[in-house]
């Protein structure tokens, strides 16, 4: 270690990089190699009513056609409530209907156009608040939030006595944030080539970051034993997290299934950009108490996170959020609702934080107002409330390598900022005496 610690190091793969040597998923070709494109619904929330692909297989060059009718099982995802090829009802705007699999582009597309789909446009809701109105388009029969558990519309910490802790502050600073959505927006578009080897496995070389999660979801999809699903992974250009949810494996892997042909499909810029998972935006609201002295005695905060048409990572991204949501602070009084909420948009993914940076934004935004409120500098309110080794977190588990006030001395340092001496002789190891802290 104590030859790398502290010194420049090439990259191991740089030079493959830098002179184009470097093979990525969509590098990757093969001799009789058939190109996929799929249907997508030109509407946020509709209705299928009927899809005739009689035509599109007349199509000189065309080997398959698949609709919802040929996915073995039609579910799929971390969550797997989402559907592989549209059912009756559509979430969202740009959701698969349909794919072709055919000699190359131009011939995929012309199929695509002699696809005749009767489609009913529908009411839908693309606000997370309205959502959570009554008499809001329904996004799923389930209705719009998620119940966790099965039956818990929010996802809550209680911590002390919220009111109690109000009573005892000397202000109280209410605040409210938003994030928009993101798209990972990788060099890389999402790409697979999928392919039957002489073994009879179905292979797929994927852009997937989770390999062996993406292999038990496809393996559920096409109703195979994993003894029969191969998947290659390898140096992919930028995923951010995004590729962990699957975009173009499935239907890849289905249609060479059935053609019993290598089938790529790779996403143009624009199908990045319009048709990957996205992070969706998140709502948050504050109302903290705090002392003169910039203790916050209670901290009570309500987020709503917009998970789009289908589950996907959302109960995994929205409860590390609200675990983290109260920030590095030791508050004797927490209160948090967390609600995820479905809309008719692109569902939500992973993105590099998992829901606690978004949070960790409003956070420190919130802290900034706590600071000012009281008159206090911001690195006063921070060492004030900060953590400490062996405290119990929000979520009550205990801390370990606390490292939060060294954190905040080397930021005061590198930013030309003086310290007071009794910040400067705090350390996150030490119990508190002597010390400022928040008891």
């Amino acid at each position: 270690m104590l030859n790398y610690v502290g010194k420049s190091i090439p990259k191991y793969d740089v030079m493959g990089h830098v002179t184009g040597k470097t093979v990525y998923p969509s590098d990757v070709k093969m001799p009789g190699m058939l190109i996929c494109k799929t249907l997508r619904s030109p509407y946020k929330r509709a209705r299928i009513h009927s899809i005739d692909i009689s035509e599109a297989l007349k199509v000189k060059g065309v080997h398959a056609v698949i609709t919802k009718d040929d996915v073995p099982y039609n579910k799929f995802a971390m969550y797997p409530d989402q559907d592989v090829l549209a059912e009756e009802i559509v979430r969202f705007k740009g959701q698969n209907i349909a794919a072709v699999a055919a000699d190359d582009k131009a011939t995929a597309l012309e199929a695509l156009s002699k696809i005749k789909l009767d489609i009913e446009e529908l009411p839908a809701v693309v606000d997370p608040r309205e959502a959570m109105k009554e008499g809001a388009p329904l996004v799923r029969p389930e209705g719009n939030r998620y119940l966790f558990d099965g039956k818990y519309p929010t996802r809550k910490i209680r911590k002390g006595n919220i009111e109690e802790g109000f009573a005892e502050a000397d202000f109280i600073v209410e605040g409210s944030y938003r994030t928009t959505s993101q798209e990972h927006a990788p060099l890389e578009t999402c790409s697979s080539l999928a392919y039957i080897d002489g073994t009879g496995r179905l292979v797929i070389h994927s852009k997937s970051q989770g390999l062996f999660f993406t292999q038990w979801d496809l393996a559920n999809v096409f109703q195979i034993p994993l003894s029969k699903l191969k998947l290659v992974g390898g140096t992919i250009g930028g995923g951010f997290g995004g590729m962990l949810s699957i975009h173009t494996d499935h239907i890849a892997g289905l249609l060479a299934l059935k053609t019993r042909r290598p089938v790529k499909f790779a996403f143009t810029r624009e199908d990045e950009m319009l048709h990957s998972s996205v992070r969706n935006p998140w709502f948050f609201k504050y109302k903290d108490g705090i002392r003169k002295d910039g203790v916050i005695t209670a901290r009570q905060v309500e987020l709503i996170h917009d998970c789009g048409g289908y589950s996907e990572m959302g109960m995994y991204v929205l409860e590390k959020s609200v675990n983290y949501i109260a920030g590095p602070n030791k508050i004797k009084n927490v209160w948090v609702d967390g609600t995820l909420i479905y809309t008719n948009k692109m569902p939500s993914g992973a993105m590099r934080g998992f829901g606690v940076n978004v949070g960790q934004f409003a956070e420190q935004l919130q802290t900034e107002k706590l600071a000012r409120t009281v008159g206090i500098s911001p690195f006063d309110i921070r060492f004030v409330n900060s953590f400490k080794e062996g405290d119990l977190a929000h979520a009550q588990n205990p801390l370990v390598a606390v490292s939060g006030i060294e954190v905040l001395q080397k930021v005061a340092k590198m930013a030309g900022v003086e310290l007071p001496e009794k910040y400067l002789a705090m350390s996150s190891k030490d119990s508190g005496e002597g010390g400022v802290r928040n008891d």
